[in-house]
């Protein structure tokens, strides 16, 4: 959908961080296998790569090569056909990777898709807040990445106090106001994003999203937790897990569409008015994909070329503000989730 910024050297970064972890979690973290079951789930595991695989693929190649485009079809078809064999498998396995029992339960059900709705937005939202910082309102790779930390240390300060929410006020509330939180958030986004300092647009949206994703973090995990037998603890969060990383990939391949078309229906609309020739518009039309780093044919005149880059971020903001719009609306789905399906006792 848009082009790669580059990558740093993460290497050397992660590999110190993961060890840290690993030992952290041997120290910390006590065992919670189920005894007698240990055989591995290799078809479930294959057939929900493929599923998965099939869908996102045929989703981001749809912008680009349209929906009857073979791969486009068959990817679909076969990601959808993999999923419902991956659900038989997970039925009748002896030692499934994703027990479906531990679905019987209203509040790990809601949780889940309280997760699947909330991660969506999240993902598509730190997708698209660094392209549109570094694409249209020319914040350099660093900058962009600043401008996310209010939301980082909001939720590393207040993970602790948000863990004790469960306990104080049940799982419910929490749950149910950190998403309402989040909406807000995505909805000052969608109205502030315009244009202007750091400090007036961007900061009290990322702020308020970052209050509403540490009222609901803690408090989700502990939900997860306790809604499983100790058995299966490290299931149910490797589900909930799953189930967050899933959300995000597939609000890219979904909500990355949605930004494409937008992106394409507000740019081609303000074209029309001017005097294009076809040549000039189809290089600009194979280019749309690219969002706001879209390239300017270069032969044309200098006041035609500053009018269509403005054009450009133009488009690009008008798609960002929509898609954030969507992800107010996933938000509030999930708080809904939190209402309806988890129990002020669970």
């Amino acid at each position: 959908m848009a082009p790669r910024l580059g990558r740093g050297p993460d290497l050397p970064l992660n590999l110190p961080l993961a060890a840290a972890v690993i030992a952290i979690s041997l120290r910390h973290i006590p065992e919670s296998s189920s005894p007698g079951l240990s055989r591995g789930d290799w078809p479930g595991a294959l057939f929900a790569a493929l599923g998965l695989g099939g869908l996102v693929t045929g989703l981001i190649e749809s912008a680009s090569l349209g929906w009857a485009h073979p791969l486009v079809f068959g990817s679909l078809v076969g990601g959808v056909v993999s999923l419902i064999v991956f659900m038989r498998v997970e039925a009748s396995s002896v030692a499934p990777m994703v027990p479906l029992n531990l679905f019987a339960s209203a509040t790990f059900s809601g949780a889940n898709l309280l997760t699947l709705f909330l991660y969506s937005a999240i993902g598509i939202f730190f997708f698209l807040f660094p392209l549109n910082l570094i694409q249209v309102q020319r914040y350099s790779a660093t900058s962009a990445g600043a401008a996310a930390l209010p939301f980082i240390l909001l939720m590393f300060i207040l993970s602790r106090w948000s863990g004790g929410l469960v306990k104080r006020c049940g799982p419910r509330r929490p749950l149910l106001i950190g998403p309402l939180i989040a909406a807000s958030g995505f909805v000052l986004l969608a109205i502030t994003s315009a244009g202007g300092s750091y400090w007036k647009t961007f900061f009290p949206s990322v702020l308020v999203l970052g209050l509403g994703m540490a009222v609901t973090v803690a408090p989700l995990t502990t939900v997860v937790m306790s809604s499983a037998g100790q058995d299966r603890v490290g299931t149910a969060s490797g589900i909930n897990n799953a189930v967050a990383r899933v959300a995000g990939v597939l609000a890219i391949a979904v909500l990355g569409t949605v930004m494409v078309t937008a992106f394409e229906y507000r740019l081609n609309h303000q074209l029309a008015s001017l005097p294009l020739s076809h040549n000039v518009l189809h290089e600009i039309k194979v280019q749309e994909i690219r969002l706001a780093a879209l390239e300017v044919p270069a032969n044309l005149d200098t006041t035609t070329r500053l009018t269509i880059g403005k054009w450009v971020r133009e488009a690009f903001v008008f798609g960002f503000q929509l898609v954030m719009l969507m992800c107010a609306a996933l938000s509030l789905f999930s708080a809904t989730s939190a209402w309806w399906l988890i129990s002020n006792s669970s």
